[in-house]
Formats: C-alpha cells, structure tokens, sequence
C-alpha cells in the first residue's frame, strides 16, 4: 500500500470513527407555519441531528401520501449517517388548495434555510427529497423559483434535488378534483415539466420498476429527464430500482442520495 492510500484508509477510519461516536438529538413538532388553524395542526417539522458534528449536511424530507395523507418521518436509512434531517409535514388538499400545500413546502426549506445551523447543519449543504407527493413537492419549489422567492430564497441555493418517484405530470389528485382520470396526464402551471430549466440545481430521479410502479410513473420521469437534458441541464440523473414497487422503491434509493451527495460535496 503507497502512501496516499494509506492516507485515505486513516481518513476513511477516522471518519467512519467520529460517525460511530456521533450523539444524535431529535427535536420534535417545531411549527414552521401559522397562516391559519389548520396549518397550525399540520405543519410541523421534526429536526434529526448530530450533536457533535458541525457544518453537516442536511435533507429535508417530504413524505409521501397523495396529496390527501401521509406523516412526517425520519427515514431509518438516514439514521446514525452523519447528516441532519428535517422531516417536514404539510397540509393536504382534501382541507387546503394546491397553492397552499406547495408553499408549505417551500416555508418548510425556507425555515431549514434560516434555523438549521442551530442543528449543527450548514445552510450551504442543504439537498432536497420525499417520495412520491414528497418528491412532486420538491420538483415543484426546486424548479419554480417563486415559490422559495417568497421567502427570500433562491432555489439555486439547493444544492440537489432527490424527487423519490415524484409525479412530474399534473398531480393525479389535481386531475381527480377536475373529473380527469389518472390514465390521461395533463401538463398545466401545476406540473413540474413546466418549469423544466437548464439553470436548475443538480437533479437525481430515482424510480421503481417500470412494471411495478404507479400509474407509469417511471415514465413520466423518464420525460422529465429527457426533457431537462434537451434543454442542456449538465447534472440529472435518471434510476431505476428494479424488482421494487412504488411503496417500497426508496430503500435502496437512498445508497444512490447518499453516493451524490458525497459527489457533490467534494
């Protein structure tokens, strides 16, 4: 062994020891929004983080449900890893309009933005998922600079977005409060594909099976990568987890988050 792989075997020891030694703290039902009752009942975010580690990096999740249910958690392949997470709940639209469900959202990043290096995060570390409703959320704020501009963020500043089988077309709910199958897709001011971009922060979709997943959702994002390639986005990437359903697609997802977030960080 030469002397820079030496090198990088006690680096990689030395780090893998301080995770090892790590003391994790959850913070639990902070209210990142006001605007009325319900908000005050629903959004609420929980924070994961080292207690001994500085400056470390941050996911913000959203989980998944439809639209219309769903709760905050912290996903067990996140635990002990090293990273702060924010688990993020957020209105549904059976009480609230869609406007309303995206901006939760965006207040939700926009907190971590402003709070999260009082949880030993680096607001320069900041990357962005959930699955399914989750990941059409966060397509929708990373892409559509609007919404996180409310708030006095650029949604640049991200620095990757992780849509975990995110629905790229009009959501289906959407179609449903208008009569509309989810065998017949829409593209309106409500589906990602609009605000497809060049500028945009790296982007990694992440699918399940083609044959498995919900109501063509592999293709959907597979348009959704086609079309930020064509318009010269340099960093997205599209993957497929086959032999996984839509429910059960993000486990081995996130070894994928985690390879790019190390990629990006370097």
């Amino acid at each position: 062994m030469n002397i820079m792989n030496r090198f990088a075997a006690l680096a990689l020891a030395m780090c893998t020891c301080v995770l090892a030694m790590a003391q994790y703290k959850t913070v639990s039902d902070i209210q990142y929004s006001e605007v009325n009752e319900y908000a005050k009942e629903r959004c609420k975010l929980d924070v994961y983080y080292p207690e001994n580690i500085k400056d470390a990096p941050v996911l913000v999740w959203f989980h998944g449900g439809g639209l219309i249910g769903g709760n905050k958690y912290i996903p067990e392949e996140m635990l002990n890893s090293g990273y702060v997470v924010v688990a993020a709940n957020y209105r549904f639209v059976s009480k609230a309009n869609i406007d309303e469900v995206i901006d939760d959202a965006a207040a939700a990043v926009a907190w971590t933005f402003k709070n999260i290096e009082k949880y030993n995060g680096s607001a320069k570390k900041i990357f962005i998922s959930g699955h399914s409703a989750g990941g059409y959320l966060i397509d929708m704020i990373g892409l559509d600079k609007h919404w996180l501009a409310k708030y006095d963020i650029n949604a640049d500043d991200i620095v990757a977005l992780f849509p975990f089988s995110g629905q790229c077309v009009t959501h289906y709910e959407l179609r449903k409060q208008q009569g509309i199958s989810p065998f017949q897709a829409t593209i309106d001011k409500y589906a990602p594909l609009t605000y497809v971009r060049p500028d945009a922060s790296p982007i990694i979709i992440l699918s399940g099976d083609r044959e498995m997943e919900l109501y063509g959702r592999y293709e959907e994002q597979a348009y959704f990568w086609r079309m930020l390639k064509l318009c010269g986005h340099k960093d997205v990437s599209l993957y497929e987890m086959q032999g996984y359903n839509h429910g059960d697609m993000p486990h081995p997802a996130f070894h994928i988050l985690k390879d790019h977030v190390k990629r990006l960080l370097k």
